[in-house]
């Protein structure tokens, strides 16, 4: 059931697209957790598996983000796209090619975007395109740490800043992912259900991730 009475009928007509990272989101990553919950809300849900995530080329992750973004636009409703690590590099990618004709979404996360990564050379380096991201969806956010391994450099001076757009910095909080203790995430459900406006990392009790230790 959806968590907020007056956001039924948002919650039935949110199409989400969830877009993992390198060598997938196995296990009880978050991603993984996220998209049941979502679907008993009542939204609409693609999460498909890219092409080889274990050796990914960004040609081939291209073709079928473009594939999901036009079965995204195929019916009504408000459209969002979680990304993770390597999936927020394919947007990043995706935005700085739009075209007048591709789809446009409402909702991007981007959550924990790595630096270069010189096992993925396909991927890197990233165009960071603040047109381009503004034409690929209506907003755009970031969520990062300020111990990310994958992303020494910083998520928000590397990508938000640049970008544009706003980023929630959750310190001391890894690569936000199962490692970090990210499965379960309420904060992100709540998010994307648009019950919160941006992510913490602890609620007032204390928690992580805003659900029990």
């Amino acid at each position: 059931m959806c968590q907020f009475p007056t956001d039924t009928l948002r919650c039935i007509a949110l199409r989400v697209l969830i877009l993992h990272g390198w060598q997938g989101s196995q296990g009880p990553h978050w991603q993984r957790w996220l998209a049941p919950e979502l679907r008993a809300a009542g939204c609409v849900v693609r999460f498909p598996e890219l092409p080889d995530p274990m050796t990914p080329d960004l040609t081939a992750w291209r073709s079928t983000l473009d594939a999901e973004l036009r079965e995204l636009a195929a019916d009504d409703g408000e459209r969002l796209v979680v990304c993770h690590s390597l999936g927020c590099i394919l947007w990043l990618h995706h935005a700085a090619s739009m075209t007048s004709d591709a789809p446009r979404v409402d909702r991007v996360l981007l959550n924990a975007p790595p630096g270069p990564l010189g096992e993925l050379p396909t991927f890197f380096p990233v165009p960071v395109d603040p047109a381009g991201v503004a034409a690929a969806a209506t907003t755009t956010r970031l969520v990062c740490s300020d111990d990310d391994p994958y992303c020494p450099q910083g998520g928000k001076p590397t990508y938000a800043d640049p970008l544009g757009i706003p980023c929630d910095l959750l310190p001391g909080q890894g690569h936000l992912n199962v490692d970090a203790g990210y499965g379960p995430w309420p904060a992100m459900l709540d998010w994307c259900l648009g019950g919160r406006d941006d992510l913490v990392a602890f609620d007032q009790s204390g928690t992580k991730n805003g659900a029990d230790a």
